[in-house]
């Protein structure tokens, strides 16, 4: 019996030791253009599994997306940080970043192509269980995500950390499919209280099954280390928004994935 115990101890090692994070840029397309994303998965185990979307804040994919992907993947996800801007665009300056961000908020067809292009990547791989699909994005990115889902796209849910609200055509929220959380810092000088309001008429007049929390004390990018802490610029660090929204992340995870409605 003891020496049934010992294998099972040391088979139970093993595994553990062969376990680790695999992280990879990977290659794709939207059309002509050439993207580059970056995937993390937990090759422990054989089994398909929630895939999520993770989309970048205005300078593109950074080491903070990668963490954030490889945070995911600790907690048993294949995590995607899809790249919007293309290949080797990797803006250095906030004016170089607003440039290159506008050209999607200015052009939301092509918008939304892009942030299509990074879904169907995610569910290529082959791990994913791609009924169980949800979507993250940051600042940029946390209007990626909206757009995602106004599109119509075939996803569980669509997390917004300190994202803009803003859209073209508040119909298009006609067209969600999945739950939305909107992450957002209540005195976050770049998002307007006008802007709060006219979301939330867009998604209650589409029935959108939606909540969105506004945390104290925060500012543009609260999640974001790299952002600062002095508040009065705008955009700053706020380490209790940024713990308490990512668990919330995780209890909305909960909620979506492998629950039948």
């Amino acid at each position: 019996m003891k020496t049934i115990i010992f294998l099972i101890l040391i088979l139970s090692v093993s595994m553990k030791l062969k376990s680790e994070i695999i992280t990879k840029s990977v290659e794709y397309k939207d059309g002509e253009t050439v993207l580059e994303g970056y995937l993390a998965y937990d090759n422990s185990s054989t089994k398909q599994r929630p895939g999520i979307l993770i989309f970048h804040q205005w300078r593109g994919i950074s080491d903070y997306e990668k963490m954030r992907a490889r945070q995911l993947a600790e907690m048993g996800y294949v995590a995607f940080a899809a790249d919007i801007y293309g290949k080797g665009i990797r803006p250095l300056g906030p004016e170089e970043a607003g440039k290159e961000a506008g050209k999607y908020y200015g052009d939301i067809k092509l918008f939304r192509e892009r942030v299509t292009a990074g879904l169907n990547e995610l569910m290529k791989q082959e791990f994913v269980d791609t009924k169980e699909i949800a979507a993250i994005g940051y600042c940029f990115g946390g209007s990626a995500v909206l757009e995602l889902a106004r599109s119509g796209a075939d996803i569980k849910g669509a997390v917004s950390f300190h994202g803009g609200l803003k859209t073209p055509d508040p119909k298009d929220a006609g067209n969600i499919k999945c739950k939305i959380l909107v992450q957002h810092g209540a005195m976050d000088p770049y998002v307007t209280e006008d802007d709060v309001i006219a979301f939330k008429k867009e998604m209650e007049d589409a029935k959108v099954d939606y909540v969105l929390t506004e945390y104290s004390g925060a500012v543009h990018s609260f999640t974001m280390e790299n952002s600062g802490n002095d508040p009065s610029k705008g955009a700053a660090y706020n380490k209790n928004a940024d713990l308490r929204s990512w668990e919330a992340m995780k209890m909305f995870f909960g909620e979506i994935f492998y629950k039948k409605e």
